[in-house]
């Protein structure tokens, strides 16, 4: 910055600095980070994102989350930052609730959330669903042995390739047990293909897979193209902002970046939408 401001003449204009006028020390903006440190850096990234709510700049309809931990509006402004330790995964249990929580302080919702599988977990499927929303995420694991039973949410039940229809439940760690009847499956002609027990067919089907199959494939689908276009801003907070890896040592430190590095990008994409809106309402007014 203080490099900038020795040449460039569009920088003193901006930081309103005289040409006559001496520089600020090159340490002085260090001095000013450590001043105001990561809690008042996330209060001035929360009150930005409060006014972008205020606007009507937020669709809130979809929610991406990705890894540094960051929440993002289908609108492509970051709505929430959580820095992370790099040895820590931001799918264990915990972190999504913490990262929602930040939405929920500051009076965000959505229709939904979408991530990637590293969120693939019964409990960030239950705490998306605790807020009203829907989680779309996809699954670390293909469930082979599920994709020739089709699943009914009406009626709650698995019906197999020939027809027939589980005839009851039960519950067992994290999972429930769905019971098929034994007569039919002995007589079925497709039993040395079909994957149940001919004498005891039984599907073991985990919690988190039926939240999984309550969602819409359609909608999953929807999600995942949205979520990919709203990625494009994290490809380019990486690309120009330098956000491919950390410029300081210490968690406090990279949280600080990112803040500054998303302030910058909501204040440029804000710029954007309110122009995008002005247009629309200098359209919609009559001629004349």
């Amino acid at each position: 910055m203080v490099k900038q401001l020795k040449f460039n003449v569009l920088f003193r204009f901006f930081a309103q600095i005289k040409i006559e006028d001496p520089l600020p020390d090159d340490t002085s903006l260090v001095v000013f980070r450590k001043r105001l440190g990561e809690e008042r850096f996330e209060t001035i990234f929360d009150e930005f994102v409060k006014q972008c709510k205020k606007k009507g700049l937020l669709k809130e309809r979809l929610k991406a989350v990705d890894a540094t931990h960051i929440a993002k509006d289908e609108s492509e402004i970051v709505t929430s930052c959580q820095t992370l330790p790099g040895d820590e995964n931001e799918g264990e249990r915990g972190n999504l609730e913490s990262l929602l929580q930040k939405e929920d302080e500051k009076g965000l919702s959505a229709e939904a959330v979408a991530g990637d599988a590293l969120y693939d977990s019964l409990a960030n499927r239950l705490t998306i669903k605790r807020r009203k929303m829907k989680p779309f995420i996809p699954e670390k694991r293909k469930k082979k042995k599920l994709d020739r039973f089709i699943y009914t949410e009406k009626e709650d039940k698995f019906i197999c390739e020939r027809g027939y229809s589980s005839i009851g439940k039960t519950y067992y760690k994290d999972a429930y047990v769905y019971y098929f009847p034994s007569r039919l499956c002995r007589g079925c002609h497709e039993s040395k293909k079909c994957r149940l027990s001919i004498n005891s067919p039984t599907l073991y089907v985990s919690e988190s897979h039926l939240l999984y199959l309550e969602t819409d494939p359609e909608e999953r689908r929807k999600a995942s193209r949205k979520r990919k276009r709203i990625e494009a801003k994290f490809a380019e907070a990486k690309k120009h902002h330098r956000m491919a890896r950390a410029r300081y040592r210490g968690r406090w430190r990279v949280a600080i970046q990112v803040f500054m590095t998303f302030i910058v990008m909501n204040s440029k994409r804000t710029v954007k939408l309110l122009e995008i809106k002005q247009d629309s309402v200098s359209l919609a007014l009559p001629s004349g």
